[in-house]
């Protein structure tokens, strides 16, 4: 019986072990694992991974860490965030499934980091960060409202006659040595008290460029609501592509808390070196001037990213500045004509007006903000400032070359209008690093407009404009203040204003 028994039970384990041998699948897990077949040039073709998803995070040895861009028959390609020497071929590469993201939050403000968010300043750890992915869609048409408010650079000349609002996209465009980054570290040092931070992106440029700019903000104490963004020219082309997707998310946690953001990407020409040297790599096809022909859709879709939002999702803004560099002056090349279109306007620094002394050298004809009005206060805009300027310089550059050749044969009018440009361009110009508050700008062109520099000669205009706003911080300090409270220059402030100047000519 005790034998029966235990035949019985050696026949249910039989039966039990068959069934799950049956049972048993045997599944090779080459869904989440892969293997490096080609390394080099900061891209891997990976064999296997056949889940991965395009723009996820993957693991190599070393700490080496890529994103999936290619995704193909036979193989992944992946763009490296390290260095491609410490993975070989054989390695085995694992999914994260994670989406590429970076670190943001107050805790980056006034450190240097690199596009995933790590510190590169040597002060040690980051705290009160979270993470974000770097690619995010650019909000849609509802959740936005129309550019209003304004963003001030405390340049004269752009605020006066390209204003720039929060939440719009201005491209800064010129050759190399023209003043481009002047531009926009003005423009971040301006942000100073206004409840603005600063993302400041370096792409392709020199450590010691990059070094100097923050040098620059720390000293005139903007760094304090600044973050920068390091790619230098001796990182690989995967962190130079992703650094201003980087600084986008950055300011995206700023614009969809309700907050204000300025974001600078310093400059989208080496950008799109960094993306034609990674789609090369990645073997795929080049369009024209050897650029892939998405390149395009890889600034628009960088740039779409800023946007006033509705007041229904809490206000913020983010600001584009991007930066793009020419070759001599030709602005119908392929990346400017690309980027010029995404931008709701540019301004156009003009080297031979850097050289002949004029800085900031925006060239006024060829420069537009697209927004311009919507985003200037009443006493900006008012007739007797920005609205004579704009007509005053035009009709200077129209007859500046008939002076070249004398004035003498000229008739009054004429003679009279370039005598007003002349003092005009001379007062626009401004010193580097030097921003002004929108008030005194006001000032300063209310009385070059209004003939108060008619009988001032040209070299003495910058030492008359120090000397009037010397003369109102001590006599009148009000009207500034009025001129900031009321936003308009009413017929009150405005009798007030010229009888102050009047009075600052009788005392110098």
């Amino acid at each position: 019986m005790a034998l029966d028994a235990l035949e019985v039970r050696a026949d249910e384990v039989s039966e039990l072990l068959k069934q799950q041998v049956l049972d048993f699948k045997r599944e090779v897990d080459i869904y989440e694992t892969g293997t490096i077949i080609e390394v080099g040039d900061g891209i891997a073709r990976v064999h296997g991974l056949s889940n991965v998803m395009s723009g996820e995070l993957v693991e190599m040895p070393n700490d080496v860490v890529g994103m999936v861009l290619n995704l193909e028959e036979d193989n992944v390609g992946c763009i490296l965030f390290g260095d491609d020497t410490k993975v070989k071929e054989g390695d085995s590469v694992r999914r994260t499934q994670r989406i590429a993201e970076c670190a943001v939050g107050d805790g980056l403000l006034g450190r240097v980091v690199d596009p995933l968010g790590r510190p590169m300043d040597g002060k040690g750890p980051i705290d009160n960060t979270e993470t974000r992915p770097i690619e995010r869609k650019a909000p849609g048409v509802i959740q936005r409202q129309p550019v209003s408010e304004p963003m001030y650079t405390g340049l004269k000349v752009i605020d006066s006659m390209f204003a720039i609002g929060r939440g719009q996209r201005e491209l800064i465009i010129g050759d190399r040595q023209t003043g481009k980054t002047a531009v926009t570290i003005d423009a971040i040092i301006n942000q100073k008290g206004q409840d603005v931070v600063c993302i400041y992106v370096a792409i392709g440029q020199k450590g010691s460029t990059i070094a100097k700019t923050v040098k620059t903000l720390e000293d005139a104490g903007a760094m304090e609501y600044t973050v920068v963004v390091a790619s230098p020219s001796s990182a690989p082309a995967p962190m130079q592509y992703m650094a201003p997707y980087a600084g986008a998310a950055m300011g995206e946690f700023y614009r969809d808390n309700g907050r204000h953001a300025l974001a600078v990407y310093d400059d989208l020409s080496k950008h799109a070196v960094a993306y034609r040297e990674l789609s090369l790599n990645l073997r795929r096809p080049p369009g024209r001037e050897a650029y892939p022909g998405d390149v395009f859709y890889v600034h628009s879709r960088l740039l779409e990213r800023a946007a006033k939002m509705s007041d229904e999702e809490g206000g913020g803004s983010l600001t584009a500045l991007p930066v793009i560099e020419t070759q001599f002056g030709d602005v119908s090349t392929y990346i400017p004509t690309n980027v010029i279109s995404i931008t709701d306007g540019q301004i156009f620094l003009e080297s031979s007006l850097f050289y002949s002394g004029v800085r900031p050298a925006v060239n006024v004809g060829l420069s537009v903000s697209r927004v311009g009005g919507s985003a200037q206060i009443g006493a900006m805009k008012h007739r007797h400032v920005a609205g004579r300027l704009k007509i005053s310089l035009a009709r200077y550059r129209e007859l500046e070359a008939f002076a070249r050749f004398g004035t003498s044969g000229l008739d009054q009018s004429t003679q009279r209008e370039l005598h007003l440009g002349e003092r005009l361009v001379e007062l626009l110009k401004q010193d580097q690093y030097a921003p002004l508050p929108v008030e005194k700008q006001i000032v300063s062109i209310y009385a070059g407009v209004n003939g108060y520099l008619d009988d001032v000669e040209v070299d003495d205009t910058q030492r008359f404009e120090k000397e009037l706003f010397e003369f109102l911080d001590i006599k009148n300090q009000d009207i500034g203040a009025e001129i900031i409270e009321k936003k308009n220059l009413t017929a009150d402030l405005e009798e007030r204003l010229k009888t102050a100047i009047e009075a600052f000519k009788e005392t110098s």
